[in-house]
């Protein structure tokens, strides 16, 4: 490989370019428009209706077939439509900023896009740029790298000749050239990348319906056998009962099902957009709804992402500083401020950071050094005015061996001040510092305290001497004080957990980070408890070939998992996902970079950081946040729940009248009615029920309360916590207000086929007013007009000539209409008195 410092020629570039391909990650090559297309088709309760509407077709009922294939057309469509948007929002994403890079080539320094970087490459590194593929150090001069996107690590690493750096990595100070020795799928970010092949399988909504596709049309296809079988053996004829018993299967599957479920998380995703969440697949929505346990990483998503001092020390005093990012608002919480004038600015001047002003104060350099920059700025240290009245005259980079770094500075009198800051453990020693050995002692365990509350502490000292130094020298100086500085938690991260463990959802971290820092943020932000776990991952026998989770803690024989993970690898992040899993729990998981990326994918909803978050992150995530707030991620629990509650609304409307139509087909001929209803008023009723205001049930808003509630078990059917009850009590009173009608009529010489028919349509139209959320609001207005339209059509079946002879009915007196009319609203109150009796937290 090379290393001359003219780089590779333009043609050795080209050829390596040939051979070994771009420099880019592993992508997901883009699904084709008929995969999509298969997938939505595969939905058990999709083929339910594909076989419903092959069944009518062969017996040449075309209107219902016609009914059938455009539900499933419309659901497809919708959901195809659905992927492909978010694809492409995604890839718009991805492509705001085309990552360059700077090279040498032919032994001239030249920019080219990033994807055009090969092995052997000589790389130009400076503050600010993002490392474009793997390498190794050839020159650094005070190069320090910000690897958090690859290792979770919130401090920056110095890198010097020989250290390898990673791409996707960011340059916060110095500059340095390094040789390439791996790219795209070579480098470590694509190792990483790799691991995300598997995917997470099916979403808790999909396993639970397609629980219910298969239940239902078992079910349907027994019960329309044995009405078949009864019609034959009271001698009817067999092409009718044929089209009946055909006709009860299309009743007794809600087929509507579909498309209420794609209406719920169409607008589940359409509002998640309005709060700057973008849904990259429909039923991620709901699955949201489904947590259990929130794991989260770190480091821009718990945290801001900026460094601040938060503590201020000198031997006479000591103070907390507040303030946010690196603008200058904020205050030192302390009677005599100015106590701490010479130690900041000597932090000041000691640095090569940079504030840059704006609406939201950003930073150029190491993010340690900026943080120092903005705390001096709460004295009204400017940082420009300081370098102008003491100019730099020599200095000392830090590097990782001395852990210091050392400046000196003009003095307006013509003297010289020496400053030094780095580790406590570098600093504060005899060596360097002049101060009295109970002072050095006092300090020390000033900052190993800080460092145990999870805080980055620095030691800043100085010295005034007569004349410039011909060598910088480490010593003799006086000991200013500490600054223990930590990336803050975000101001929203607190309400987000907070309200996280409202819902009943368990919040825990997973970070790559050190666990003093990890443990300092999950408490400050309420994830970790006094009694809760906190595992450092890296420790000898912490997995023991098993996930940590699997670990019982002395006196825990519950065996609750871990609160805290630390200094977890990416590999280390996937067993602890896939164990959480296997205990039952519905997991979703929040990150940014690289090393999240693996994590994402294999939980069951990964939400990835829209702005911070890496191209890796957000091409595993099936949630992006384009705010990075985590405030959306609870809202979008709200929302998941709001989908399922709609979707088990419906089914308690869909189900219980499917029932109810069946249980009158097959009591009827038990109480003088030989055949209740005919083929096409089945058909017709279950048109109008099922169409409009069904879907329209998938709109209702939420209910009140819904995050005050524990998440639903997961292993809990859709049908489960008493939605087959209600269903099964909703349907008695409708088959008994038909059958009463019917058997009424046909006693009292009036149309009782007529009136059972409107009686069954208008009862379950009732049953969908009955099951609003708030049923005496305008909330849903489209659920009002579709129950009005619905009625309108019915009584269009009794007195309109052509639907007269179509669906074989006869007209109703005015009086007996308002009989069975003032009958219908038995639905209302059945279902408005079964939530009141039997409440149920889920609907």
């Amino acid at each position: 490989m090379t290393r001359s410092p003219s780089g590779l020629s333009a043609a050795e570039a080209a050829a390596r370019l040939e051979r070994d391909g771009p420099n880019l990650l592993p992508r997901k090559p883009p699904t084709p428009l008929w995969r999509r297309v298969l997938t939505q088709l595969r939905d058990p309760l999709i083929i339910v209706l594909l076989v419903a509407a092959v069944l009518t077709i062969t017996t040449g009922d075309w209107t219902d077939a016609v009914v059938i294939m455009l539900v499933i057309v419309v659901n497809t469509a919708v959901g195809v439509a659905q992927e492909v948007r978010a694809d492409r929002a995604i890839t718009a994403l991805a492509d705001l900023a085309t990552p360059e890079a700077r090279v040498v080539r032919n032994g001239r320094q030249t920019r080219i896009p990033a994807s055009e970087v090969v092995a052997g490459d000589l790389v130009v590194l400076a503050e600010g740029d993002i490392v474009p593929a793997d390498g190794e150090v050839v020159e650094s001069a005070a190069l320090l790298v910000d690897e958090s996107a690859l290792t979770g690590e919130s401090v920056p690493v110095d890198k010097r000749a020989g250290a390898p750096v990673s791409s996707g990595t960011v340059v916060v100070r110095g500059r340095g050239r390094a040789v390439v020795t791996a790219t795209g799928a070579a480098s470590a970010s694509g190792r990483i990348a790799a691991l995300m092949v598997k995917g997470g399988g099916l979403t808790p909504l999909q396993r639970r319906l397609a629980g219910v596709g298969r239940l239902l049309a078992g079910v349907a296809v027994l019960l329309s056998a044995l009405v078949l079988a009864l019609g034959l053996v009271r001698g009817q004829p067999v092409e009718l009962m044929v089209v009946t018993a055909i006709s009860l299967v299309v009743a007794a599957v809600p087929e509507s099902l579909p498309a209420v479920v794609t209406l719920s998380l169409a607008l589940g995703a359409r509002r998640m957009a309005a709060r700057n969440a973008l849904v990259r697949n429909l039923p991620a929505v709901e699955t949201l709804g489904s947590v259990t346990v929130l794991a989260t990483d770190k480091t821009g998503t718990l945290t801001e992402g900026r460094m601040v001092a938060r503590h201020l020390w000198t031997p006479a005093v000591e103070a907390a500083t507040t303030g946010s990012g690196y603008a200058p608002g904020g205050v030192i919480e302390s009677a005599d401020p100015d106590e701490f004038r010479a130690l900041l600015t000597a932090a000041a001047l000691c640095n090569d950071a940079r504030l840059c002003p704006g609406p939201e104060w950003t930073a150029l350099g190491d993010p340690t050094e900026a943080a120092l920059l903005a705390a001096a700025a709460r004295l009204e240290l400017d940082h420009e005015d300081l370098r102008a009245r003491f100019p730099r005259a020599g200095e000392l980079p830090f590097d990782s061996d001395r852990k210091r770094m050392t400046t000196v500075h003009l003095l307006p009198d013509g003297r010289a001040r020496v400053i030094s800051k780095g580790a406590p453990e570098a600093l504060l020693v005899p060596d360097v510092l002049t101060d009295e050995p109970a002072l050095l002692a006092r300090a020390a365990e000033r900052a190993d305290r800080y460092a145990r509350d999870g805080y980055r502490v620095l030691a800043i000292a100085a010295a005034d001497l007569d004349a410039v130094p011909v060598s910088v020298r480490e010593s003799g100086l006086d000991l200013l004080g500490l600054v223990a500085i930590l990336d803050p938690p975000r101001a929203s991260a607190a309400t987000a957990v907070a309200d996280c463990r409202k819902a009943g959802i368990r919040p825990v971290l997973i970070t790559g980070d050190h666990p003093g820092t990890a443990r300092a943020i999950a408490g400050d932000l309420g994830i970790i408890g006094p009694e809760d776990r906190a595992v450092d991952c890296r420790e000898p026998g912490a997995f023991d070939g098993e996930p940590a989770t699997d670990r019982l803690e002395p006196g825990t024989p519950d065996g609750e998992p871990a609160t805290v993970y630390a200094r977890a690898t990416p590999e280390q992040k996937l067993d602890i996902i896939e164990t959480l899993r296997k205990r039952g729990e519905i997991l979703a998981m929040t990150g940014d970079g690289v090393n999240d990326g693996p994590a994402l994918r294999r939980a069951d909803i990964g939400v990835a950081m829209g702005r911070r978050g890496t191209e890796v992150a957000r091409q595993a995530a099936d949630l992006v946040l384009a705010d990075d707030d985590l405030d959306t991620v609870v809202a979008a629990v709200e929302e998941g729940r709001r989908v399922y509650a709609n979707i088990r609304r419906f089914l308690v409307y869909g189900l219980s009248g499917g029932a109810a139509e069946i249980a009158v087909m097959v009591l009827g001929p038990f109480v003088g009615l030989p055949l209740p209803l005919l083929p096409a008023q089945i058909l017709w009723i279950n048109l109008l029920t099922h169409g409009l205001p069904g879907v329209a049930l998938g709109g209702e808003p939420t209910v009140p309360g819904t995050m005050e509630r524990p998440p639903r078990p997961p292993g809990q059917s859709i049908m489960g916590a008493g939605l087959w009850q209600r269903v099964l009590r909703i349907a008695v009173v409708l088959t008994a207000v038909t059958l009463g009608v019917a058997v009424w009529a046909s006693l009292t010489g009036r149309p009782w086929q007529s009136m059972a028919f409107f009686a069954l349509g208008a009862t379950q139209l009732g049953v969908a007013l009955g099951t609003r959320t708030r049923p005496r609001s305008l909330a849903n207005p489209m659920l009002l007009v579709a129950v009005a339209g619905a009625l309108v059509l019915q009584l269009a079946g009794i007195y309109l000539p052509l639907l007269r002879e179509l669906l074989g009915t006869r007209p109703l007196a005015p009086g007996d209409l308002l009989i069975v009319l003032a009958l219908s609203v038995t639905g209302y109150a059945a279902a408005r008195l079964d939530r009141i009796l039997h409440p149920s937290r889920l609907s």
